[in-house]
């Protein structure tokens, strides 16, 4: 599974920062989307689904290798 995000989508709702800490942050400088982990661990895939559900810009997405 890979992971993508779009900063220029993002609107800085911080939703995927405060839910998976482990994957996405968020910029000091413009509070937008900063992915930590391109290929998260396979454990976590609810958890990521749950991320794009609730981003409000749609600025993530998952893919399948």
């Amino acid at each position: 599974m890979r992971v993508t995000v779009s900063p220029d989508a993002c609107c800085g709702s911080g939703q995927c920062a405060l839910r998976l800490p482990e994957v996405f942050d968020q910029s000091d400088v413009d509070g937008t989307v900063v992915l930590l982990a391109e290929r998260p661990a396979e454990a976590l895939r609810a958890a990521l689904r749950e991320a794009v559900l609730t981003c409000p810009s749609g600025a993530i997405e998952v893919s399948e290798d």
